[in-house]
C-alpha cells in the first residue's frame, strides 16, 4: 500500500522538513517544480511583511529578494543539470544592511512517496566571514603597499647612499650611517697624523689644458690616489681642486705609532703612482711638464668634528698641525715626501 493513501501529504512533508525547523540557516522545501511548500522562521524572515510566500515559486521569491537574474539562471539550470548546486556567494539587501549568503540546493527522491520528491536548500548567512574576509583582504592589500612604499623609499634611500659615498671619505660614511649617536655637533681633540699633497704647477697647466682634457687627467689622478688612500686605511677629508688632504688616527685608529707608518707608506705608493701617471702624461698627452707631486706629513694635535654652517658641514680637521703639514708640502722639493720631526720619532 502506498504510504501517501495513509498519511496526509502536509503531514509527511512536515516530518521530512523537521530537522530543518530549528536550523539556523534559512531552509526551504519546494515541489518539483521549485514551488515552496515548506520553510523556516529564518527563511520567512527574508521576505518584508505582507509578502506571501508559501506556494510561489522559489526563483520568484529569489527575485523578489534582490538577487542578479544571471544568477537565478545559474542556479536553474545546474539544479536541472546537476540535481544539485552550490552557489558560493548571493548579495540580499535587508533592512538597509547588504548581507551575504551562500545557496546550497539539491533535489530529494524518495522510494516511499512522490510527496517527497522536491528539492531541499538552504540560504546560509556569510556575512560575518565575508566581511571578515574583506578586512583580511584590505589589510594585506594596505601591507603590500606599504611594503612597496617602503622598497621604494629604500631603492631612493640606497641610491642617495651610493651618490654619498663619493662625496664621503669609507671612514666617514660608516661613521655617519652606523653611529647610534643623534649628536651631529661632537668635536674630539686627538693626536693625528695629516698628510697634504698637490701637483707642481697645477695653476699654470689648468690655464693651458682643455677643458675635457684637463678633467679626464685630473680625475685619473685623483682616482688612483683615491685608491691608494683607501688600501692603507687613511681618512679622505677633501679634495682641493689638485690639492689632497687626508689623515690617520680618526674615525678608526691602530694606534699612534702604527697610523703614521700607514700614512708614510701611503705617500711613498702614490709617488711611485705619479711615477707612472708622469710618464703616460709626457707621452700619450703631450704635456712637457709631467707629473711632480709635492707631499708633507705631520703629527700632532687637532681638533676633529663636523664644521661648518646651518646649511652645511664637513667633517674635518682643524689645528697647527694640518698647517704644518700643508706648510710642509709648500716647501717640499717636487717627487718627494716632507715629514715633521714628531712624525719621524715615532
Amino acid at each position: 500500500m502506498e504510504i501517501e493513501k495513509i498519511l496526509d501529504s502536509d503531514f509527511l512533508n512536515s516530518i521530512s522538513f523537521f530537522n530543518f525547523e530549528n536550523a539556523v540557516t534559512a531552509a526551504f522545501y519546494t515541489d518539483e517544480n521549485l514551488n515552496l511548500v515548506n520553510s523556516n522562521a529564518n527563511f520567512e524572515n527574508l521576505f518584508k511583511k505582507g509578502i506571501e510566500i508559501k506556494s510561489q515559486n522559489l526563483l520568484t521569491l529569489l527575485a523578489n529578494l534582490g538577487v542578479e537574474q544571471e544568477i537565478i539562471s545559474d542556479f536553474r539550470t545546474t539544479l536541472n543539470t546537476d540535481g544539485k548546486v552550490l552557489i558560493p556567494q548571493i548579495k540580499i539587501m535587508l533592512n538597509g544592511e547588504l548581507r551575504y549568503f551562500s545557496l546550497l540546493s539539491t533535489k530529494t527522491k524518495s522510494p516511499l512517496t512522490k510527496f517527497l520528491n522536491g528539492i531541499q536548500g538552504q540560504l546560509v548567512d556569510r556575512t560575518a566571514e565575508t566581511i571578515l574576509k574583506q578586512d583580511n583582504e584590505n589589510l594585506i592589500n594596505l601591507n603590500q603597499e606599504a611594503y612597496n612604499s617602503l622598497k621604494d623609499k629604500n631603492a631612493k634611500l640606497e641610491k642617495i647612499s651610493n651618490r654619498l659615498a663619493k662625496y664621503l671619505s669609507p671612514q666617514i660614511y660608516k661613521n655617519i650611517f652606523e653611529s647610534e649617536s643623534e649628536h651631529a655637533n661632537e668635536y674630539k681633540r686627538k693626536k693625528l697624523t695629516v698628510f697634504f699633497s698637490d701637483i707642481k704647477g697645477f695653476t699654470d697647466l689648468s690655464d693651458s689644458l682643455d677643458p675635457d682634457l684637463l678633467a679626464e687627467l685630473v680625475n685619473d689622478y685623483l682616482s688612483a690616489m683615491t685608491d691608494i688612500a683607501l688600501k692603507h686605511g687613511g681618512t679622505i677629508d677633501k679634495f682641493i681642486g689638485d690639492a689632497i688632504l687626508v689623515f690617520f688616527g680618526d674615525p678608526e685608529s691602530d694606534g699612534l705609532k702604527k697610523d703614521a707608518s700607514k700614512c708614510l707608506s701611503m705617500a711613498i705608493a702614490m709617488q711611485n703612482k705619479v711615477a707612472e701617471l708622469d710618464k703616460s702624461w709626457r707621452e700619450d698627452h703631450g704635456i712637457a711638464e709631467g707629473l711632480k707631486v709635492r707631499i708633507g706629513i705631520s703629527t700632532g694635535y687637532c681638533t676633529v668634528g663636523n664644521f661648518g654652517s646651518v646649511q652645511r658641514v664637513d667633517y674635518t680637521v682643524l689645528g697647527s698641525t694640518v698647517n704644518l703639514a700643508s706648510r710642509l708640502e709648500s716647501i717640499c722639493q717636487p717627487q718627494k715626501i716632507l715629514v715633521a720631526p714628531e712624525t719621524k720619532v715615532l
